[in-house]
């Protein structure tokens, strides 16, 4: 029987704009390329959830009102969360929910969204909008290339590692120069698209990690990845 990678899908009916689903088929397909197979479980508002089966943990972005509907449930699994964070478990959030995973997001019309603490950041909004190609490096991965479109101001604590460093676009911030955070193999970023088809080596790190934990997997069988780098090439070269 081939190894399986287990997926929380974080409130998936709520949290998917600009194409975040894309971020799963990746995940899956990257997997099933391989010989290896996935299970996606979804989360959902009010249901209970199995979090000692979950290698992986993907949530996507959403406007205020997704983040409204989400927020007291999220917080209601934030100890299991922050104790899986700190265990190792991979994850990847996008913008609504990599707000949630900070302390707070404060929406435009004055609403605090308690976060989860993942992440040692607050978001608050404001009067810019963000929105355009972004190209990021980090220093593992290399360039990293997505779409942002947020008014969310994110600001890290001193200490908090962000996940790269902006060359075009805004990430965090107008000001900061940095997109996302890093915490462990928790990864929190603005970038959607979505991020991972065009950012294997982002992809591929998640599973890795996530192989690593639950079945000792070392090295990652490789992939042709000519396609998604031409994509991501295409995409870094598009104007702001």
């Amino acid at each position: 029987m081939s190894q399986t990678i287990v997926i929380a899908h974080l409130y998936p009916r709520e949290m998917n704009i600009y194409g975040d689903m894309g971020n799963i088929i990746s995940l899956v397909k990257r997997l099933e390329w391989r010989g290896l197979r996935a299970e996606v479980r979804q989360v959902e508002i009010g249901e209970a959830f199995d979090w000692e089966a979950v290698d992986l943990v993907f949530g996507g972005g959403g406007q205020d009102s997704g983040q409204l509907a989400v927020g007291a449930d999220l917080v209601r699994h934030g100890d299991k969360l922050r104790e899986m964070a700190k265990a190792g478990v991979p994850m990847l959030v996008i913008c609504g929910l990599y707000q949630l995973f900070g302390r707070e997001f404060v929406t435009g019309g004055g609403d605090v969204i308690p976060g989860i603490g993942v992440f040692n950041a607050n978001t608050r909004a404001g009067s810019v909008r963000m929105i355009g190609n972004v190209v990021a490096k980090n220093d593992e991965l290399g360039a990293l290339v997505g779409f942002e479109n947020h008014s969310g101001a994110t600001k890290l604590d001193k200490g908090q590692l962000p996940l790269a460093k902006v060359s075009k676009g805004c990430g965090n911030n107008p000001k900061s120069g940095y997109e996302g955070a890093v915490s462990g193999e928790a990864i929190g970023t603005y970038l959607h698209g979505p991020v991972l088809p065009k950012n294997p080596q982002l992809a591929d790190k998640l599973l890795l990690a996530a192989l690593k934990r639950r079945h000792g997997v070392q090295e990652l069988q490789p992939l042709d990845s000519s396609f998604e780098l031409a994509a991501a090439k295409v995409a870094a070269t598009r104007p702001r």
